[in-house]
């Protein structure tokens, strides 16, 4: 398996310099910061990311105003109660984008998170207290009990509260398949584990966050490299 320390050459080189590089990391925060997030946050984050999905996200930026408003604040308490009357009503909202199964979602978010929220003692401490080390394995928790929050919705909410996490981005996935760490996209749960295992040790390796190396090893392949835009 290639070192860190190539990919980050490489990266550093198609970006202009380790300046230009490191300008591009994404945001994350401590697990004692992330632990502070209310409820509210995490479901309107986790909203944005599922309407985000399959959708310009510049639309969605847009019409956010409204999407709080439609969605009464984001409350996982009063969202987890609407009645199917309600949803029908949001759904159809000129202030949101409309799409019936994706505001149901939100209900079933909003009735999870409430659950386990009551668990942990907030939904966001269940986030901060999951090891990096088996950060894939949140991506599964997420998915089997909420709702709409497969493939990449996960992991892109994770990064939208903070969460140090890698991302399976189409440069990502060219880059483990060239590499041959899997033979094809990871979605399988042995792809998904050989990924994870690939990541640690990068981690071990550079003392860097998943979120880091993910974006380092975007940034080191495909179409981004800063020399053919010149």
């Amino acid at each position: 398996m290639e070192k860190f320390s190539q990919i980050y050459e490489r990266a550093a080189l198609r970006k202009g310099g380790k300046k230009a590089l490191e300008s591009l990391m994404p945001k994350t925060l401590t697990p004692d910061q992330i632990s502070q997030l209310s409820d509210t946050v995490c479901m309107a984050e986790m909203t944005k990311k599922i309407f985000q999905s399959g959708f310009v996200w510049r639309v969605i930026e847009n019409k956010w105003p409204g999407f709080e408003e439609v969605f009464w604040g984001f409350s996982p308490e009063k969202l987890a109660l609407a009645s199917d009357e309600q949803i029908e009503r949001m759904a159809t909202d000129k202030r949101i984008v409309r799409h019936l199964t994706k505001v149901k979602a939100v209900r079933e978010n909003a009735y999870f998170i409430k659950i386990e929220s009551k668990k942990h003692g907030g939904f966001a401490k269940l986030i901060a207290d999951w090891p990096e080390a088996e950060i894939t394995q949140l991506w599964l928790y997420l998915k089997k009990n909420g709702c709409r929050l497969g493939g990449n919705i996960g992991p892109y909410f994770l990064r939208a509260i903070g969460k140090s996490t890698f991302v399976i981005s189409r440069d990502v996935s060219a880059y483990l398949i060239a590499h041959k760490i899997v033979d094809k996209h990871p979605t399988s749960q042995r792809d998904i584990k050989l990924t994870q295992q690939a990541f640690n040790l990068w981690q071990q390796e550079s003392g860097r966050s998943l979120a880091d190396i993910s974006k380092i090893i975007s940034m080191s392949v495909g179409d981004n490299d800063i020399q053919a835009a010149t």
